[in-house]
């Protein structure tokens, strides 16, 4: 492909490190959300302070459609990496603010105050984050490999929610619960921090891809050369954005369940955070190869029998599992069941995040991706949590959050039964 960039090893870690930096934060926010809690909201019950910890948690979800639409035009206009260095200088302005920011106890109702704008300032940069640097991948990898580096996407968030995890083993178990509460949730947001100087560093080295020759091999790309504005280009293709925004928000809800289990494990099981850790850490470290392998599959079979089967048996498994978690309420049985749903789940992500870039026009394609991703978060990430906590505390059944989830993937396969092919190598074999 002449005048494309040539794709690295340490380009695909530069653009996927901002990805992962959202998912390392978000997870530990959400892995110390009873501390945060405690720190920033003190109530008369522990329910109380719990659901405003997951409300502030929420409020960085308001402001990523926001970000998406301006950094995803500045990315479609001017370019994806000055977009994607922008991005990572607001994340990391947030992440030391929030990990910074005294308590209520000394700085009263100014402390939640900060903590929501700096939750505000995430949300922002990570609504333009995920369009362009997935759109950078997209467009940068060879098209008979696109599959399998876009994939990383998904891994790179697998493997900060992994690092999140190992952290809070590691806090949890070097530290007594009172300083857990004084300190130690802040520990592990300024180890998220220190990779900002170094994602900086690598970034400034990235070549451009937007105006670069887009491959022949994609959904978009006749109707990306014809002489329509952006906007004509957005309302032509509604289908992809419908269906993309249906299958995400299944996804967002399945993601952030997952991401509650260490708060699951204490507050309805009844075990202790340490069994909460493990399983998110082991699920989501066995999912990474898993979401790869999808990816690379993908280029070789289509997109369609990966997203379509992995999903499938990843909804067919939700309720067994999590009843026989509530049944058997031991760690054995916790770990085992969450892990096995957390590879499952991988299967279909692995192959989305590419066969949705390249069914977007280049010219939208980082607004278009990133206000998707962006409005499918917004709506269900920051009210997941919120939900499934309500839903526990209302019936007293542990296997409430199943409900939930059966019905987000299922609603999920409506919407991958409905999307297009897009592999090169299925449509070269239609134009053979």
């Amino acid at each position: 492909m002449p005048g494309a960039p040539q794709l690295q090893r340490r380009h695909i870690v530069a653009v996927t490190l901002g990805n992962a930096l959202e998912f390392y934060d978000f997870g530990v926010y959400a892995f110390f959300s009873i501390q945060i809690g405690h720190t920033f909201f003190p109530a008369q019950s522990a329910y109380g302070s719990l659901m405003l910890s997951l409300a502030t948690f929420g409020a960085g979800f308001v402001t990523r459609p926001i970000g998406a639409f301006f950094i995803g035009n500045f990315a479609d206009r001017v370019g994806r990496r000055a977009a994607m260095m922008l991005c990572f200088v607001l994340m990391g302005v947030a992440i030391i603010s929030l990990a910074l920011i005294p308590g209520y106890a000394t700085i009263g109702v100014a402390a939640p105050i900060l903590a929501v704008l700096a939750r505000l300032l995430q949300g922002f940069s990570l609504g333009g984050e995920i369009g362009s640097n997935t759109a950078y991948l997209s467009e940068a990898a060879r098209p008979d490999n696109r599959g399998m580096v876009v994939s990383w996407q998904s891994a790179s968030q697998g493997i900060a929610l992994v690092f999140g995890g190992l952290c809070g083993v590691a806090i949890t178990a070097l530290l007594p619960p009172p300083a857990l509460d004084a300190y130690g949730w802040r520990i592990a947001f300024l180890l998220g921090a220190v990779t900002v100087p170094f994602g900086l560093w690598l970034r400034m080295g990235l070549p451009e891809t937007l105006h670069a020759p887009e491959p022949q091999t994609t959904v978009a790309q006749s109707s990306d050369q014809q002489p329509d504005t952006r906007l004509d280009l957005a309302r032509r293709h509604w289908r992809i954005f419908v269906v993309g925004l249906t299958y995400l928000s299944s996804g967002t809800i399945a993601t952030y369940i997952f991401t509650y289990i260490v708060t699951y494990a204490q507050s309805s099981i009844h075990l202790a955070a340490r069994v909460g850790f493990i399983a998110s850490t082991l699920g989501t470290l066995l999912g990474i190869p898993v979401a790869v392998l999808s990816g690379w599959a993908s280029d070789r079979c289509g997109r369609r029998p990966l997203l379509i089967l992995g999903n499938l048996v990843f909804l067919a498994m939700i309720y067994p599992m999590f009843a026989w978690i509530a049944a058997e309420r031991s760690s054995l049985s916790f770990i085992i069941g969450l892990s096995v749903l957390r590879v499952l789940f991988s299967i279909p992500v692995g192959a989305f995040y590419a066969a949705l870039a390249e069914s977007i026009p280049k010219s939208i394609r980082g607004s278009g991706f990133g206000i998707t991703y962006s409005v499918a978060i917004a709506a269900f990430g920051g009210t997941t949590q919120l939900v499934v906590t309500w839903l526990i505390h209302v019936t007293g059944n542990p296997v409430a959050p199943a409900w939930y989830l059966t019905g987000a993937a299922a609603i999920g396969q409506i919407a991958l039964f409905l999307m297009p092919e897009s592999a090169p190598v299925k449509l070269a074999a239609r134009q053979s």
